[in-house]
């Protein structure tokens, strides 16, 4: 169970019915639902009603209520059970890209990057031939431009009117470009003793804007 976590995610559900039937409204986001922090504080949000989204914040609820055990989401992914596990996975298949003499990228925008897990992972995309770029306004372990450690890794940090708060990663995937949003930096404590969860930015203008905001910020 997860009786004991704090619970981190950023998540509203909304369950209407309508004329049609009965339609869910989600809302996922990178930062807090306060009144106080919310005018100072960098963040995206997805509004969405699509249905798959829709049965997973359901399910999100009920296991967070206690009403449920942890059944498998459609696009969610959850801390403290596999967040950490499906970057790595990320990380891992853009170096098997760059293995196979695809172009390859990533870049990953977050708070903190402090999690040695996830450091060696990138350390080791970086050996494959990964060009990745990492906006990290806070604590950062990860030394980049070592050559043959880090040569390929570029890190930035973001400090302006606003407080960069958000949680963004961006995989080239072979040309299949993902999205994803999460609550979650990349430290233990999000990963191992936090209710957190990433989820997919799925619809390709919404893609296009993101990647419009990263590259923006890299420049």
């Amino acid at each position: 169970g997860l009786l004991g976590y704090k619970t981190h995610c950023k998540v509203c559900l909304v369950v209407r019915q309508e004329v049609d039937g009965i339609r869910r409204y989600c809302h996922l986001a990178t930062g807090n639902y306060n009144v106080r922090t919310s005018s100072v504080y960098s963040d995206f949000g997805l509004f969405t009603c699509r249905p798959h989204f829709g049965e997973d914040l359901t399910e999100l609820f009920n296991l967070l209520t206690g009403y449920t055990r942890p059944q498998r989401f459609h696009h969610l992914v959850l801390a403290p059970t596999g967040l950490r596990e499906h970057f790595i996975d990320l990380i891992r298949n853009e170096a098997e890209q760059a293995r196979a003499g695809k172009p390859a990228r990533m870049i990953a925008k977050v708070n903190s990057l402090i999690d040695d897990a996830v450091i060696e992972e990138l350390y080791a995309a970086n050996r494959a031939g990964v060009q990745i770029d990492l906006i990290v306004r806070g604590m950062c372990s990860l030394r980049p431009g070592l050559e043959g450690v880090s040569e390929r890794i570029r890190v930035i940090s973001i400090v302006d009117r606003y407080l960069e708060h958000a949680r963004v990663f961006y995989f080239q995937n072979g040309g299949a470009p993902t999205f994803w949003l999460a609550s979650a930096d990349w430290m233990p404590r999000n990963f191992k003793r936090r209710i957190e969860i990433a989820f997919p930015v799925l619809d390709p203008q919404l893609q296009a804007k993101l990647k419009d905001i990263l590259e923006l910020q890299l420049v």
